[in-house]
């Protein structure tokens, strides 16, 4: 799917590990985190020739993620990848390059299974680093003459010094580092690297994971273990896992980490704590990552003895300007604040009769000399039952564009309520021509099966950014708004909510290392193809076997859907058990506000089913531009992803199958389960193809999903059984219990829910 590979059709590389290579690799990132970032050339120029080709590997559990460096089966395909690229040779001195070169002579000596030496000079087959404003690329048309924008690179076939030789070249020479790690990724996935001419750069400037990460090591909706920050060993003590999280986020183009929740507590802002955090950054420079932190807005009353945080008030103005001082005295390259105010009791300027715009206008205040920006966030709602939650966000900050700073950007979710299954795109996105708005994204699966249930997002990504949202006529794609193209915002960005954890597999399941991969490429490019790179992953994770490769595929792209119709079809959402969020809840209804009950969102009754969003209910529908305004309020025309989201419709309501809207509820729960039924069967065809170790864990997961998805359909239909006074159609099973016994199950100390 998209990739051209040598022999295709011939080889099929099955991985073979290293034993030697990950002890080196183990003793070199320990001592990589304790030296200072001027003495990283010396140490990658004198510990390089530890490297040496690949002979064993133990059983694997994930900790590689796909920057799995096993040698390539095939001898002829290793010796036509050496005779392009025998040695390494930087031109010039910073961390980012000698990283950059090491990761080069690891990952290459270890897929052609061969030493690959840096050299001091040029020979054939060089892989030359340098850092340049300008490249020049040869084509069939003739030569062509391009800028590097920051973040850019050139891989491109030329001589040098009357050698044929590889050149990677950036400028910065962050980009270096990510013309390497796509370098690699060329020959993981057997792509040509002979003759190669290629330009990129991200789309997107700013590309940060967010870590709901809290001092304690708990992860708020983290399924993956605790925090792989160790507050408390911080900052004498560098866990080579901070390098490892480094090298993962720069191999995709991520290149910023906020390091605490947005539910934020404000010791993070202190000395001992800006200390832990500045050695971080420390580990991180060198990979093109900058630190950011959460900002408590209630801070300067809780850490600065302040009576207010009113942010027109000058004393507290000033107290932030001298805490950013602070900061930037510790980490110079500080990327900023992200700022959670005034949303699930939250402290925000709203508490003083001020704006978002307020509030966020004093922090960027504070650290725009430095170079640093503002997120804040739009994941806002009332402290008190109001409308429709749809809206709010879009009738607070729509008003105040043009308001805020030009170094704060709103940050809204990619959807109008909480990172459902499915929801439409925010109708943010579009309203806001004069501020820019970065996306945040949850990698981790808060709503969809939490760690154990495979569930590739990389469709659900790629669906909310090729939506138009009609801002500036046909082709203003939400991609279009959030890389700044619609309307020519002066910075552009996106984030993720982090699904990393101690587990060893790092995301809690293989899988889930697909959305962190996911994340970060669509980071790059949003435009990129769903399948184009869940292909990639598999080939850089499992196995290059077509075979293998497209059975993988097929399960990944399939299973976002499955999960949306064993959970949420037809638009329901927000239907989950309370609080943990883990399994169904549709009957939930005795929460102290409406707007928290699983039945406000779905308003089910006797008659029909569904949240009226049209003129005639909450009017969400008038926040899109016209067309899309009419579509989604015309129950004909509305996608059937979306009917019950924007429409209370009649249980007889006949539906474009010719089933009635009971009928197709029935039937998209039951195709829900079948859907993970067959994946369970196409990864059980997988068996001796994949590493036992690896194949077990996925197995024995899937059939946790199985389980739950039955659990889903069965307890869901149960509930909207007996509230329509309807039967199971002829056909589909009934389910397997009663609803009170559904009702009954109770869950305690869920994980990601501390």
């Amino acid at each position: 799917m998209g990739i051209a590979r040598l022999g295709q059709a011939t080889w099929a590389p099955v991985a073979v590990a290293a034993e030697a290579h990950a002890a080196f690799a183990a003793r070199a990132h320990a001592a990589f985190a304790a030296i200072a970032p001027a003495a990283v050339v010396i140490w990658v120029l004198v510990v390089s020739a530890a490297v040496t080709p690949i002979q064993a590997q133990p059983v694997e559990d994930g900790y590689d993620l796909w920057l799995r460096y096993r040698p390539l089966e095939d001898a002829s395909l290793r010796a036509t990848y050496r005779e392009t690229l025998s040695s390494i040779v930087i031109r010039g001195e910073s961390p980012s390059m000698a990283v950059a070169a090491e990761e080069l002579r690891r990952g290459l000596s270890g897929l052609l299974d061969v030493d690959i030496p840096l050299a001091d000079s040029i020979t054939p087959g060089a892989i030359v680093l340098e850092t340049t404003g300008s490249v020049t690329l040869g084509s069939a048309e003739g030569p062509t003459h391009a800028q590097l924008t920051p973040g850019a690179f050139a891989i491109s076939s030329a001589v040098r010094e009357g050698s044929p030789v590889t050149v990677i070249a950036a400028h910065p020479d962050a980009g270096i580092l990510y013309g390497a790690f796509a370098l690699l990724r060329r020959i993981q996935t057997l792509q040509p690297v002979a003759g190669i001419d290629i330009i990129e750069s991200p789309r997107i400037d700013y590309r940060l994971l967010n870590h709901w990460d809290n001092l304690d090591r708990t992860v708020e909706r983290g399924y993956a273990g605790f925090s792989l920050w160790d507050w408390h060993k911080l900052p004498d003590y560098l866990d080579p896992r901070y390098t490892d999280y480094a090298r993962t986020n720069a191999s995709i183009g991520i290149n910023g980490a906020v390091l605490t929740n947005v539910n934020a507590n404000g010791l993070i802002l202190t000395e001992p704590y800006l200390e832990k955090a500045a050695a971080l950054a420390d580990v991180f420079r060198p990979y093109g990552i900058r630190v950011y932190l959460t900002a408590r807005f209630t801070a300067p009353i809780e850490i600065g003895g302040m009576e207010t945080a009113d942010p027109l008030d000058p004393q507290v103005r000033r107290w932030w300007r001298e805490k950013a001082d602070e900061i930037y005295e510790h980490i110079p390259d500080f990327g900023g604040f992200l700022v959670k105010a005034n949303s699930e009791g939250q402290p925000g300027p709203q508490d003083y009769g001020r704006t978002h715009a307020d509030g966020a206008n004093m922090l960027a205040e504070a650290v725009a000399p430095h170079g640093g920006i503002v997120m804040w966030r739009a994941f806002v709602y009332s402290p008190v039952e109001g409308e429709d939650r749809a809206n709010q966000a879009y009738d607070e900050f729509v008003p105040l564009d043009g308001s805020f700073r030009d170094n704060v950007f709103v940050q809204p979710k990619n959807g109008p309520i909480d990172f459902q299954p499915r929801e439409p795109f925010h109708p943010l996105f579009g309203a806001m021509p004069q501020t820019p708005l970065m996306m945040e994204l949850q990698i981790t699966k808060e709503y969809l099966g939490q760690a154990t249930h495979l569930t590739y997002l990389g469709p659900m990504w790629e669906e909310i950014f090729q939506t138009d949202t009609f801002a500036a006529g046909e082709g203003s794609t939400v991609a279009r708004v959030i890389d700044g193209s619609v309307h020519d915002y002066a910075m552009s960005g996106i984030a993720g909510v982090a699904n990393t954890g101690t587990d060893r597999n790092w995301s809690g399941s293989h899988f889930n290392q697909a959305d962190w991969y996911a994340f970060g490429r669509l980071a790059w490019n949003p435009d990129l193809s769903a399948a184009d790179i869940a292909e990639e992953w598999v080939r850089m994770t499992f196995s290059n076997d077509d075979e293998v490769v497209a059975t993988i595929v097929e399960m990944m792209m399939a299973s976002h859907e499955a999960a949306v119709n064993y959970m949420t079809p037809l638009g329901l959402h927000h239907v989950m058990a309370t609080g943990h969020h883990y399994g169904p809840g549709p009957w939930v209804s005795d929460l102290g506000r409406a707007d928290w009950n699983p039945t406000y969102y779905h308003q089910a009754d006797a008659d029909g089913i569904g949240f009226d969003r049209t003129s005639s209910g909450s009017n969400n529908v008038a926040r899109y531009h016209p067309p899309l305004d009419d579509i989604y309020g015309d129950p004909v025309r509305v996608p059937a992803k979306y009917l019950l989201w924007f429409h209370h419709v009649s249980w007889d309501r006949e539906m474009p199958s010719g089933r009635t809207l009971w009928e197709e509820l029935v039937h998209r729960y039951n195709e829900g389960v079948e859907t993970v039924g067959w994946m369970q069967e196409q990864w059980a065809s997988l068996e001796g193809r994949i590493d036992p170790r690896r194949h077990a864990d996925v197995a024995a997961f899937l059939a946790i999903q199985m389980k739950e998805a039955r659990w889903w359909r069965d307890a869901s239909l149960a509930y909207f059984q007996e509230v329509s006074g309807r039967k199971i159609p002829s056909g589909y099973p009934e389910p397997e219990h009663t609803l009170e016994y559904y009702m009954g199950i109770e869950f305690h100390h869920m994980p990601g829910n501390p």
